[in-house]
């Protein structure tokens, strides 16, 4: 095929020099479009592994704060070597509930290291004493009877009675 010789060549060489510059245009700003593409989808990833991790912490925080609950009042049902004195507390706020009084006379951890051997009296009328002791064999913490003595006063027609027991802590923690 032969160019016709009016053919105007400088338009025609114009335009071919636009076609590939528009072609090197074209391909430099879709290049950086697909790395923008790339680089928002990296972004979109990270968000959501950070969306899913704050997710976690927050469940992870929920259950936590069951969890503590829980185990706040498990540990009510422990007494621990380093601090007797909530277990002795809880004790005589039994006996103070149902109108007796308890004192402790002695405490001692018994040579095995799995309990704590508590000695007490107790003084009231016969009924406090009796839900005393119901409410020390019902108490969180587990506890086994080793002895108990009872004698009753009977001072001015007033019947008062006394009970000197030992106790034996098993739910204990060194």
């Amino acid at each position: 095929m032969k160019i016709p010789s009016n053919f105007p060549k400088i338009p025609f060489l114009l335009s071919i020099i636009f076609l590939i510059f528009s072609c090197f245009l074209f391909s430099f700003f879709y290049r950086a479009i697909d790395n923008n593409n790339k680089e928002s989808q990296i972004g979109e990833e990270k968000w959501q592994n950070e969306a899913s991790r704050r997710d976690e912490i927050r469940t992870f925080d929920s259950s936590v704060k069951i969890i503590e609950e829980e185990r706040a009042e498990l540990e009510t049902h422990f007494a621990k070597s380093s601090d007797v004195v909530p277990f002795l507390d809880t004790i005589e706020g039994l006996a103070s509930k149902v109108s007796a009084k308890a004192e402790i006379t002695s405490v001692d951890i018994l040579a095995d290291n799995t309990g704590l051997l508590v000695g007490m009296k107790a003084s009231g009328t016969f009924s406090s004493l009796y839900k005393f002791l119901t409410l020390l064999e019902n108490s969180p913490y587990e506890l086994e009877f080793d002895g108990m003595s009872m004698l009753k006063e009977t001072a001015s027609g007033v019947s008062k009675w006394n009970v000197t027991f030992q106790v034996k802590l098993l739910s204990f923690i060194k």
